[in-house]
């Protein structure tokens, strides 16, 4: 890192320390000032602990016959001496955590082991995985808004995130003040299927069906607020539909009430339902997203499919504590992005139905900020609180 910003991390700890001890003395600005120049700009020829000694006896002569102020600026002078020497370091410095806010085993998960995977192997550091599902995110989210903000914790998580915001009014932390986005990694592409006993062989016939029995048309998803739910959801909003919310725990009990034909129709990933559709157990009608999926480029999207407008993509990204230095964060946007867009990876990815996103940083920040505010409107419209 530049020297500059050692500089700056070393200043943000004296300005703190200064608001704490509430200093007023005349001159301890100066002092400071004095001291945090000294710490930081010390003789590089000396090992730190011989300029920490140094700086502590600056500190107390800078201060004499005030002993109160010489102890204060003695302890700033050791904490500057400290930032400095950790903002010193190149990152990543130590072990890397990505905390998941899913159970294994599904897409976040996956997707979040192979990528930890490639920047353990680029990195030449330890990543670990730890697994925090609940509250549709909200305690991974928490773990890693406490965390230090220097790059090496981090959250990975669904779509959920762009609508904790509107679902969650009582959150330990804020996600869009406390947590920035490193990366959009991937897309899962989503597919609606319904159930063969259901007269509608397209979503234009789905529709007029719907609108033809209002309140009568049962709908699986894998949890409130979840990503089948919302999706569903806003279907409803933009085709201007009524459709009935059946939630499950879990992904497979909706689809496997969707293929006994307890329930109508669902959104579900590819990978999750493609045995049921190959086998015509269930029908498919169209993708989710803004473009076709490659996993399946011959099925129409929902807006080609009669419902202009409609476009859900469920992603899979990447988030650090909104404190963490750009310069970690671009470069692990990079690193992402280097790592993810590897032919073998993205062949990999794809048997997992999983597609390549990895955009610039200052991208996806505004795609998290635009995909925020539209989760907000179907939360609203549709009246959807967490339970």
């Amino acid at each position: 890192m530049d020297e500059g910003y050692v500089h700056r991390e070393a200043r943000d700890v004296v300005i703190q320390l200064s608001i704490n001890y509430n200093w007023r003395t005349p001159g301890t600005e100066d002092c400071v000032t004095a001291c945090v120049l000294s710490a930081t700009e010390g003789d590089h020829r000396l090992d730190r602990a011989e300029q920490g000694s140094r700086a502590v006896s600056r500190a107390m002569a800078a201060a004499a016959g005030e002993p109160e102020l010489a102890m204060h600026l003695a302890a700033v002078m050791l904490l500057a001496l400290v930032a400095a020497t950790a903002a010193a370091q190149p990152f990543p410095f130590k072990p890397i955590r990505i905390v998941v806010a899913a159970t294994p085993g599904g897409g976040v998960d996956t997707t979040s082991r192979i990528v930890g995977q490639g920047l353990s192997d680029r990195f030449g550091q330890p990543v670990v995985i730890e697994n925090r599902p609940g509250g549709g995110g909200a305690l991974a989210g928490d773990i890693v808004a406490r965390a230090a903000p220097d790059g090496h914790t981090l959250k990975t998580i669904s779509i959920s995130h762009s609508v904790l915001p509107s679902t969650h009014r009582n959150l330990p932390y804020s996600p869009e003040r406390d947590l920035v986005p490193v990366s959009v990694m991937v897309n899962g592409p989503n597919v609606l299927v319904v159930h063969p006993s259901v007269p509608a062989r397209s979503v234009k016939e789905l529709v007029a069906l719907a609108r033809a029995q209002p309140g009568q048309l049962l709908y699986s998803s894998s949890g409130n607020a979840g990503p089948p739910h919302m999706a569903m959801e806003l279907f409803k909003m933009v085709a201007g539909i009524d459709l009935v919310h059946i939630p499950y725990k879990g992904t497979g009990p909706g689809i496997t009430d969707l293929v006994a034909g307890r329930v109508a129709m669902t959104f579900a990933s590819v990978i999750s339902v493609r045995q049921y559709v190959d086998t015509g157990r269930l029908r498919l009608l169209a993708t989710s997203g803004a473009k076709r999926a490659a996993i399946i480029p011959d099925v129409p999207t929902m807006a080609e499919a009669g419902v202009p407008g409609y476009a859900v993509d469920v992603w899979y990204a990447m988030f650090a504590p909104a404190a963490t230095p750009r310069e970690a964060l671009l470069l692990l946007n990079a690193e992402v992005a280097r790592f993810l867009n590897q032919p073998p990876v993205k062949a990999k990815l794809a048997d997992q139905g999983l597609e390549t996103v990895a955009d610039s940083l200052d991208r996806t920040d505004a795609y998290i900020k635009a995909e925020t505010l539209k989760w907000a409107k179907v939360v609203k419209a549709a009246k959807i609180v967490a339970e």
